[in-house]
């Protein structure tokens, strides 16, 4: 018990996997002193079958909440011993279907001074504690179904990362990093374009000295992401959120999202109303992060990308 206080809930499976064990070992010796021929992992898919009704393997995992390969495997086991038989569907001969024995109903039968006390050997337990340990694995299922621990952990990873991360204003000491970050993704799907050259290669006479932003994501003091609000000669829209690139050995890490919700928190300070970007469908996981992010696909926009097929824009 020390050493799971000790290492914390970084064990709570190794725990979890503990007290299973512990209560699996004593439900093979209660099945043996009521002389009930089961092991302890048949019994969801007995009590499944204990109904009267013959069910499909697939319907039988349904049911119980397990996969379909172990309760084949589970069957076979029970087939082995007699308790469960296999059968072609009276109503749909091309399907098997699985229902008790003889020998499987009689286990049903002999089964009951087992059910009952049991049972009440739990409420015992369950009223010598503080808390309800029945009610809480209810409320850890449900939870775990609506987001994984997996899940769970990836989220607290990329927080924790992400506050590594600094947004800060473009310098020239990050040209290079802004071509370099620009040119990979670019190059990876399409094609470099005029426009994209002269953006890239002079940033500060194209971007910023025409009333222009850059932004810079630092992970561990090195640029890693970038991306520019680039003044628009437009009457609808006064600036394009554009050249947003990170690089690919620090995706995961929330600087896209970093670094787009501080190009917008730029453009509200500058009194934008209305922020445009445009994109290309291909590239997805750009397409959902400015959905996350608010803009909204709008159409008729005139482009000089040859790549853009998608148009979005953001009221702010």
């Amino acid at each position: 018990m020390d050493f799971y206080n000790n290492i914390g809930k970084m064990a709570l499976g190794s725990r979890l996997r503990r007290l299973s064990e512990q209560i699996t070992e004593d439900a093979s010796q209660v099945y043996k002193m009521y002389n009930v021929s089961l092991q302890p992992k048949w019994f969801p898919v007995f009590h499944a079958l204990s109904q009267g009704q013959d069910k499909t393997i697939t319907a039988i995992a349904e049911e119980i909440g397990h996969s379909h390969p172990s309760v084949s495997t589970i069957i076979r086991e029970m087939v082995k011993q007699g308790i469960v038989v296999e059968k072609k569907d009276k109503l749909d001969g091309r399907k098997n279907v699985i229902g008790l024995s003889k020998k499987g109903k009689e286990v049903v039968t002999n089964m009951a001074p087992q059910y009952l006390d049991v049972t009440n050997a739990i409420e015992e337990a369950l009223s010598q504690t503080r808390y309800d340990l029945w009610k809480a694995i209810e409320e850890w299922e449900f939870l775990l179904k609506q987001k994984s621990l997996l899940r769970r952990v990836q989220e607290q990873k990329k927080l924790r990362e992400s506050r590594d991360v600094q947004i800060v204003d473009y310098k020239p000491a990050y040209q290079e990093a802004f071509k370099k970050l620009n040119e990979e993704w670019i190059s990876k799907y399409f094609k470099m374009e005029a426009a994209d050259h002269k953006a890239l290669d002079q940033p500060q006479k194209n971007i910023i000295a025409k009333g222009g932003h850059i932004l810079v994501a630092l992970y561990n003091n090195e640029p890693v992401g970038v991306c520019a609000l680039m003044k628009m000669d437009d009457p609808v829209y006064e600036y394009e959120l554009a050249k947003m690139a990170v690089s690919p050995a620090v995706q995961g890490k929330s600087i896209g999202w970093l670094l787009g919700k501080a190009a917008i928190d730029k453009a509200r300070s500058l009194g934008v109303k209305k922020l445009y970007l445009e994109s290309n469908t291909i590239l997805q996981p750009a397409i959902n992060l400015y959905h996350k992010l608010g803009f909204k696909k709008v159409i008729g926009h005139a482009t000089p990308y040859e790549r853009c097929n998608i148009q979005m824009e953001l009221v702010l």
